[in-house]
């Protein structure tokens, strides 16, 4: 059967109607990218493409490299957050008030009309040459028991070392490693609560913060370490910390 070909408006008229419906990106809903994973203890883990300046939370953290005497660099989200608190991370550094040093910390309340985050700590790692995943394994067990010292709830994570200029660490790697350790040394304080050691708070949301070009990579790893966290706390002991003498 012989068919007639389209007019030229109506081929038109079907080539749009097909680009329109398969083409077409989906519209933006505004919210940001966010990947939640469950962990013990009734924690959720997330991984959320946010920076610290818009994240709403009771405590947001960033780690600090040890202050360089030639000069600190502040790239994107670490530039944004300073120039957000008016020079008040870079003011610490060049003093020496805050040096940086890998474990030390520092808290603070953010200036009226700066930033989201209720209180902000600072977390030292350390200097760049020396940047290790065990210093971002060690921030991990600060967050989740500062966290717990302060009583937030909502506790949210950037490690921020691409915008202070060091690439030493993948990306990922540092962020599993950071997560690894908020489920163990959580789990612990939570067993410490448990026998009256520690006051208990429930910290419900755990959020690390990552930026689009790692976001996929970053909440693959973090994943895997939240299982692998979750297994080593399902084999913990049990027993009591102290130990009762016998009668």
């Amino acid at each position: 059967m012989h068919t007639k070909p389209l007019r030229p408006w109506l081929m038109l008229i079907v080539l749009t109607l097909i680009i329109s419906t398969t083409g077409a990106a989906p519209p933006s809903t505004g919210i940001p990218a966010e990947q939640r994973i469950d962990a013990p203890n009734g924690m959720r883990i997330s991984v959320k493409m946010i920076g610290p300046v818009t994240q709403t939370t009771d405590l947001q953290i960033i780690c600090v490299l040890k202050h360089d005497p030639s000069g600190d660099k502040y790239i994107e989200a670490v530039a944004d957050f300073n120039d957000k608190l008016g020079g008040l991370l870079s003011n610490l550094r060049e003093r020496g008030e805050f040096v940086g040093e890998a474990g030390e910390t520092l808290l603070f309340t953010p200036p009226p009309n700066s930033i989201l985050p209720k209180q902000v700590l600072l977390i030292g790692v350390g200097e760049e040459s020396q940047l290790t995943v065990e210093k971002l394994r060690l921030a991990g067990r600060i967050a989740a028991r500062e966290g717990v010292r302060i009583r937030a709830n909502h506790v949210s994570f950037a490690p921020t070392l691409r915008d202070q200029g060091s690439s030493r660490i993948d990306v990922g790697e540092g962020d599993a490693a950071v997560a690894e350790q908020m489920v163990l040394a959580y789990d612990t304080e939570m067993r410490l609560a448990d026998q009256g050691l520690t006051h208990k708070t429930q910290i419900t949301d755990f959020i690390i913060e990552a930026g689009p070009k790692y976001f996929d990579g970053a909440a693959q790893k973090v994943r895997a370490a939240v299982a692998a966290a979750a297994e080593q706390v399902k084999g913990r002991s049990g027993d009591g910390y102290v130990k009762t003498a016998a009668r």
